[in-house]
């Protein structure tokens, strides 16, 4: 009887460390996206985790360890998001209302990711570089609105020679800045930027901009 209770003693073992470790993530997240880097306290992640410091370190290393863990799996939720688009195929310009609509609704969805994004360029990125998950990520993005600007062309809808990764920074930086500065632009302008009509119509004013600029005629 001993011997058959060691595998599923194993498996508890495996499960308990699982679930430690995604609860030690889920903290990380909140208290990096609410601290930054610098200002955010390993004791306090344990805190909200409910796992002790020790085992944290056990799981995840150090801090710096922690904030790329935390970066990771923040794509990570992310990445699902950018698989409906990088599994469809559809019309060019479909195509790039489908982008803006999937980016706008990462910025908005995620701000905890922006507010880690923050965190880490203010620290040169150096978390971004060691990670190889994220760079991958990233790159299923690129390829398939490389493939989205190819099919365009090839159908005499949009112009050749279009960047891909600058078209993908252009989108991202419209929908990032519009959702990271919400309060002061609510503040400034007495306007509700979230509210889903005017979400809506920011979306629409996005993909107007980036279609007059890839499309072979733009007033087609």
């Amino acid at each position: 009887m001993a011997r058959a209770s060691k595998p599923s003693a194993r498996k508890r073992v495996k499960r308990t460390a699982a679930l430690s470790k995604e609860k030690i993530i889920k903290a990380a997240i909140a208290e990096f996206a609410l601290k930054g880097l610098d200002g955010a306290r390993v004791d306090e992640v344990a805190r909200r985790s409910g796992v002790n410091k020790t085992l944290l370190y056990q799981y995840v290393g150090n801090k710096d360890r922690l904030f790329t863990a935390a970066l990771e799996a923040a794509y990570q939720s992310i990445r699902e998001r950018q698989k409906e688009f990088i599994a469809r195929q559809m019309d060019p310009e479909t195509g790039v209302r489908q982008l803006v609509h999937l980016l706008m609704s990462i910025w908005v969805e995620h701000q905890d990711y922006g507010k880690l994004l923050a965190s880490e360029n203010f620290h040169g990125g150096k978390h971004v570089k060691r990670s190889k998950l994220i760079g991958e990520m990233y790159q299923q993005l690129v390829d398939a609105l490389i493939d989205l600007l190819k099919r365009g062309a090839a159908q005499g809808v949009f112009r050749s020679g279009i960047d891909a990764i600058d078209l993908y920074i252009s989108i991202s930086s419209l929908s990032a800045y519009y959702v990271a500065h919400q309060h002061t632009l609510n503040a400034i302008f007495h306007i509700d930027v979230l509210q889903p009509k005017r979400l809506q119509q920011r979306e629409d004013h996005i993909a107007e901009m980036i279609l007059r600029f890839v499309k072979l005629n733009p007033d087609r």
